[in-house]
This record gives C-alpha cells, sequence and structure tokens, in this order.
C-alpha cells in the first residue's frame, strides 16, 4: 500500500534533516549516485543545492543592489478559488499546497510581498528547470530582431551537423515555437522515455547499469530521429531547446553560459549562477539553470518593461505575440484553455496579458503586463508536470493581478 504523501509542513527539509551534521549521518545524505535529487522529499533539499550534486558551470553576475520593498503582509491573505473547486483558499495557503520554495511578488518595479520556505533563502541557487528554457528563448528573439538569425532557415544552415537527424529540414521557428515532429517523449515518470534517455546521456540521472547510448548532449540530439510532419501542432519537447542553443551558440561563437552573463547578468547587476553541464562541459539549455529568485524577478521585470535597453522591442513584441492556440495541446494541458507557445514561452491570452516560464515542480515566472506584475516562484512539488500545482496556481497569480489593478 503507498504511504500518503508529506505535506509541506511535515516534508520541510530542515526539519527532516536532510545533508545536516558532519558528516551528515547515511540516512540522511542525499547523494546523485543513487538519484536521490529526483526523489520526494528528498527533492525539497536536493532543488536548492543543485550545484552541489552536478558539475556546472559559473554565469558571472555583478550583483546590484536589492530590489526597493514596500512589503504588503495582507496579500497573504488575498483568496482565491482554485481550478474545480468550490473552496476558496488564501495566497499563504496556496504557497503551502503547492510546496513553494520561496515568492517574490513585484508590482511596478516593487517587491510587494515576498516568502521564503525550507531550504531556500534570498541567496540560494535553486534549479529552475525548464524556466531555463525562456531565457534562451530570448536570446533567440533577440537575434532574429538583429538581423542576425532568420527563423524561416532550416536547422542544418546553422548546425549541419543536425543535417541528417529529426530537427534538420525543420525551420528556426519550428524549433522555437516546439511545432516540431520528433521521436522524443517527455515522460518524467518513465526512465526508458526521451527525457529518460536524456537525463542518462547529460548526466543528469545515473545511467542504468545497461545504459549504452550517447554520454554527452551533442550526440544525443543527432541521434533524434524525426517522426511526423514539422509545423503542425505543439508539442513539448526539451530537446528543441537544446537544439535551439546550439543554433544560438554556433550564430554567436559564445556559449549559453556566456550569452547570459553577457546579455542580463552583467547589463540587469544579478548576481552570480550556474549551469549544470555534460561529461564535455556543454551546458544544459532546457533547464539547467540555478540562480536567486530575486535574479529571475529581475529578469522578468526587464521583460516586463519592454526590454529596458537589454533586450531589442521588436524581441519583446515577438515573445509577447505568442504562439498559436490552435495548435496548443489542450489535452495535456485541461488548466491552460486557450493557451498557446512561442518563442520559449507559455502565453494565456489572458486580459492581463499574462505569459510565463515554466519550469516542472512548480518553478515559475508569471509576468502580467497589464497588472504591472511579476511573480517569480521556486517549488518543490513531489508531482513533476506542472498539472500538479496549475489548478492552483494559475488562478493565484490572476487573483493577485485582479488585486493590484483594482
Amino acid at each position: 500500500m503507498t504511504e500518503p504523501l508529506l505535506d509541506a509542513v511535515a516534508s520541510n527539509p530542515v526539519t527532516m534533516g536532510w545533508m545536516q551534521g558532519f558528516p551528515p549521518p547515511r540516512d540522511k545524505q542525499v547523494l546523485w549516485r543513487e538519484g536521490d535529487h529526483w526523489r520526494f522529499p528528498k527533492t525539497r533539499w536536493a532543488f536548492s543545492h543543485y550545484r552541489e550534486l552536478l558539475p556546472t558551470v559559473r554565469v558571472a553576475g555583478r550583483a546590484a543592489a536589492a530590489l526597493p520593498r514596500a512589503i504588503d503582509e495582507d496579500l497573504g491573505k488575498l483568496s482565491f478559488t482554485p481550478l474545480g473547486s468550490e473552496t476558496p483558499m488564501t495566497l499563504d495557503q496556496g504557497l503551502l499546497a503547492t510546496y513553494a520554495d520561496g515568492l517574490l511578488v513585484v508590482h511596478k518595479g516593487q517587491v510587494i510581498f515576498q516568502r521564503w520556505f525550507g531550504a531556500t533563502g534570498p541567496e540560494t541557487r535553486h534549479i529552475a528547470f525548464s524556466v531555463t528554457k525562456s531565457f534562451v528563448g530570448t536570446i533567440a528573439a533577440t537575434l532574429i530582431a538583429q538581423g542576425l538569425l532568420d527563423p524561416a532557415a532550416p536547422v542544418a544552415a546553422y548546425a549541419p551537423e543536425l543535417a541528417s537527424s529529426g530537427f534538420g529540414n525543420a525551420t528556426v521557428r519550428q524549433v522555437m515555437d516546439m511545432t516540431t515532429a520528433v521521436d522524443f517523449s517527455e515522460e518524467y515518470t518513465d526512465p526508458k522515455s526521451g527525457i529518460g534517455a536524456y537525463s542518462a546521456a547529460v548526466g543528469f540521472m545515473p545511467p542504468p547499469t545497461d545504459y549504452d547510448g550517447p554520454r554527452d548532449m551533442w550526440s544525443f540530439l543527432g541521434a533524434i530521429a524525426a517522426s511526423g510532419d514539422h509545423g503542425w501542432a505543439f508539442t513539448y519537447r526539451t530537446c528543441n531547446t537544446d537544439v535551439l542553443n546550439w543554433i544560438v551558440t554556433r550564430v554567436t561563437g559564445k556559449s549559453f553560459a556566456t550569452n547570459l552573463s553577457e546579455r542580463f547578468w552583467q547589463p540587469l547587476g544579478m548576481a552570480d549562477a550556474d549551469v549544470m553541464v555534460d561529461s564535455i562541459g556543454t551546458p544544459f539549455a532546457g533547464g539547467g539553470l540555478c540562480l536567486r529568485l530575486e535574479d529571475l524577478a529581475r529578469f522578468g521585470e526587464m521583460i516586463r518593461q519592454g526590454g529596458e535597453g537589454v533586450v531589442p522591442p521588436a524581441a519583446i513584441a515577438a515573445i509577447r505575440l505568442g504562439g498559436r492556440p490552435d495548435q496548443f495541446d489542450t489535452p495535456h494541458y485541461p488548466s491552460l484553455p486557450g493557451w498557446s507557445y512561442g518563442s520559449q514561452w507559455w502565453h494565456s491570452h489572458g486580459a492581463d496579458g499574462g505569459f510565463s516560464a515554466r519550469g516542472i515542480h512548480g518553478q515559475a515566472l508569471w509576468i502580467a503586463p497589464e497588472a504591472d506584475l511579476v511573480i517569480a516562484r521556486f517549488g518543490s512539488h513531489p508531482v513533476a508536470g506542472n498539472a500538479g500545482n496549475d489548478p492552483i496556481s494559475i488562478p493565484m497569480w490572476q487573483a493577485v493581478g485582479r488585486h493590484l489593478r483594482g
């Protein structure tokens, strides 16, 4: 019989004593070689300490003054009703229900609400998972706006090594919007799925004893086969982002970590961060960024403000346009009706103009321009897919926006 999951209070990593002591007791250790960093409740410690468990490369920053604060504690009492429920809950209750590790609410450039939980604090470099994808998409949109990248060109024009792969004849735009048709499944609970094999190839997870596949990202991407015709429908596949980063790296002549540093971290005054790398030092652009929550919020505020001279206005406009809702994978995302995916961002097409960077286990950057709002959250929800927290999180973000709009 399966035991019920511990709630957010009972699974607090500090209370549970993970990795405490000199040395930590054997039963309190979190070890990569045993896959502990992917096993709840140890994930609640691991997500705040990924750079201690896996190899990373530094994203050099330039720490600036903290965002201004005008804290409104009453916001924690804001009430909203989750999707599919008739019982309201408060913002503070919603954060516990979604296993939040940290939250910052930024309104008109000021932090008006903040919460920290468990092993996460203001200086923690928490794993952002697929929120990382939106950084890649923003760089690609910038290169397009600057005339350095052709969205209609085939992938093979920039990465001829992929010519015989399933991506070779896809366009850059199809990769950006994830409308490619390739043989890759994103089933997080299946170690033999595409994302399971991907994790083994890049060293994200210890490979099975009988694993004899690729041992680095470049080799893995080149082995992905086609499966249908490109351009017809959005299907979420992490491999698209690392193909896009391959293209960005080829165009700029700089690694993902260097691009992040020069394009965002240095100009915006963000503190040093880290990106996971594979066995030959290739950054995992599909989900390997570890950064402070305040720096994620700062990046979101730059996007909300229209680029602030860091990203061209044309790139911001393209990002805000979103993708095609008629191509969206609604059956897999029932909590996101009418949404789309474009330029590596998720778009609600709602009244507040809300769009989002999203990562498994509850990582989120929500930008609602009509409400002058940015919300950044780290989490360690026991369910990987955001279907585990979307019924609470989406109406929670929207309720904050309505409150701020009056």
